[in-house]
This record gives structure tokens, sequence and C-alpha cells, in this order.
């Protein structure tokens, strides 16, 4: 099925709206200590889209994190990609024979690739999937999607991981249509929030490098507030340094803050690539709620987005549905109130490459402690 395949330059990865498969992000794992790989592939449209009967090649590329599990072995992880999406029924068959020719090109103490598809869930359109009232219920077991999965593949080798490292959920905003309708678009009281942000005198601006020490300020109370692991502040020094305009996939960051009177109330990570704006990383104080500076904030990174020429806007997380008990449930009720679509991804699949080290490393990882490969 893949024709062709070939290492390349990670400034040559094609420009593309998926963050995580842009050269610009790349450039962020480097100056984090970590390694990346690109590639070219080529096959036939007729092989990836059913009823197909064009001939034609496709080229399409992917960028691979190196992730060591330990001193001796390591994971290929593609966060986010392939961005090239099949037909369904040739989706796993298509993973497979990507898979095994890639095995030639990766480290030989690499025990899996792991694919953290963007691709819509092959139940997001399943009616049994959703409740009476059209709340996503969610997947079927493990074992099920993995039959489904593997479907017309030859060796059976495609594993659901026991995690998903990038948010599987999330809500594409459309901005092709202009603010008027956009608003009338959003919740009541998203719209009132907007507007009662800016009674209360909240004015959103960018922020540089120098004034980074304000959004790790309201990311610790942010982290405190809700019990998630705290970042060092180099971690966003450099997503918000790193540059790869010399690549034909660069992208733009901006650290947006809501103030009120020189008061810091919250701030964001807007990234642009492409077409697409992306909510990256958000924070908020503890006090002063009632400004409602959250909503301020989207608001003007949405029109940020669209001066940007982006014609969507992703918010980058949710819980799977509107479950009052999961963890993500407050920004689901947050994010859902602007409107837009929910989308839900198909998240993580492993291809592993060494099926002994792989079992053992699925286990320690859904143990979630600390594993050795020996």
């Amino acid at each position: 099925m893949i024709a062709d395949l070939e290492d390349k330059a990670i400034k040559e990865i094609y420009n593309t709206s998926i963050i995580q498969q842009t050269a610009y992000w790349s450039e962020v794992k480097r100056l984090q200590g970590v390694n990346s790989m690109a590639f070219n592939f080529k096959v036939k449209n007729s092989e990836l889209f059913a009823g197909s009967e064009d001939d034609a090649y496709f080229i399409g590329d992917l960028l691979i994190i190196l992730q060591a599990v330990d001193q001796e072995h390591c994971i290929a992880y593609v966060p986010y990609g392939p961005e090239l999406e099949p037909s369904e029924e040739n989706q796993g068959y298509f993973l497979e024979q990507l898979s095994e020719t890639l095995r030639h090109f990766l480290p030989k103490n690499c025990i899996m690739i792991r694919y953290d598809l963007s691709w819509e869930s092959l139940w997001a359109k399943e009616e049994d999937c959703y409740d009476i009232h059209g709340n996503w219920i969610g997947v079927p077991e493990k074992r099920i999607q993995e039959l489904r999965f593997n479907f017309n593949t030859e060796h059976w080798n495609l594993r659901k991981a026991n995690t998903d490292i990038l948010p599987s959920n999330t809500i594409f905003m459309d901005l092709n249509q202009d603010e008027d309708h956009l608003l009338g678009m959003m919740k009541p009281k998203t719209r009132y929030n907007i507007n009662l942000s800016g009674r209360k005198g909240v004015k959103v601006k960018s922020l540089g490098l120098e004034s980074l020490d304000i959004w790790y300020e309201l990311y610790r109370q942010t982290a405190k507030r809700n019990n998630f692991f705290l970042h060092d502040i180099n971690y966003f020094r450099i997503v918000l340094s790193a540059r790869a305009n010399d690549t034909q996939s660069p992208a733009d960051v901006y650290l947006l803050l809501a103030e009120v009177d020189e008061l810091p109330l919250a701030a964001m990570f807007l990234v642009v690539s492409k077409n697409r704006g992306t909510y990256l990383y958000g924070a908020s104080a503890t006090e002063n709620r009632n400004y409602m500076a959250t909503y301020a904030l989207q608001w003007k990174a949405m029109q940020l987005a669209k001066e940007k020429d982006c014609t969507e806007y992703d918010f980058f997380g949710i819980s799977p549905q509107a479950d009052p008990s999961h963890p993500m449930y407050g920004l689901f009720r947050f994010k859902s109130g602007f409107g837009g679509q929910i989308y839900h991804r198909m998240g993580c699949w492993d291809y592993p490459l060494d099926k002994e080290k792989y079992s053992y490393y699925a286990s320690m990882e859904f143990k979630n402690q600390s594993y050795h490969l020996s």
C-alpha cells in the first residue's frame, strides 16, 4: 500500500493546521531536549478512499517524536498524526502498512509506534453511542474497538492505548462567520458574560517573554486550584520563544492577558498555524472571578484568529460528555457555551514493534507506576 517512504529535513514538513505536526512543534521539542524525525510517504488515492478509482499518488508526511522510556528504549510518538484520514474501512490497513514501512527507519530500540490520531472517532456518528437526548455516551469497550479498527489488517497488531495523551474531545468554532453571527450562536449566558466583562473594564492585551512571570503566577494558582501537574516556567518560555520561520510549517504564538486596572485576571496561549487558531494553555486567578475575564479572553482570541485569516478555532480539550462527575466537566460547560461543534477524535493507538517489551510497557502504564524495560 505504501509505495514509497523517505525521511526528510524537519524544515520541509508541510504546512498544516495541526500544531503538533509542524516544524514549529519539532523545534519546541528540540529545545526541551527531545529528538524528532520527519517522513514523506506516497500512496495511491484508490487505496485510501472508498469508491475511488484514482490511481494518482497522494504524497503526505508525518512528524514523529522519539520519547525515551528508559536508558535503553524509546517509543515513536506521532502527535495528532498522520494528518491524512483515509476512509473508515481503510484506516487500520493504512496504519499497519505505514507502521511496517516505518519499522526499518526507526531506532532498533524503539518498542512501538503510538499514533495520537486526530481522525474523527469511528463511533462519533453511531446512533447507539448517544442517549435519547443526543448526548455522547462514549466508545465501546477496548476489545470491540480493536476488532473494528483491525478489520482488513494482515497482522491484527493495532492496540488501543491505555491512555490518550493529547485531548481526544474538543470543540471547533467555524470562524468563517462574521462576529455578530458568532455571538448569536453562543449560549445567552456566555454572550452576557462577554458583555459583562467589557462593562466591568476588562481589557485583553498581548504579553512578551519579559512578562512570562505574570502568566506563571496565574498558572500556578490554576494548578493549585485544580490539583494538576505544575510545569516549570521554562516549559512555557520555550513554547513562546520557539521559532520555525525558515520552514514550510511555522506557527505564530500569542500570550494573551485579560486584566482590569493592571490587575491580571486570566491568560492563555493562542497558537496560529495555517488556517487554525488553537487555545493551547489557559490560566486564571483564584480571586475576582466575577469579572468574567476568561470569557473576554476567549472572545479576543477568536477575533485575533480571524484577523490572522483563520477559518476555525480549536478549544483543545473538553470532557467527552456533559457529565458533572468528570474532572473536565467545568471545561465542557465553559467551552460549549461559545457554540461550535463537538468533535470526538480516535485518540491513541499503538503499533507494537517488540511485542514482549510493549506488553510490559503497557501494563506498567496502565498501573500508572514507574517502569523499566529490561
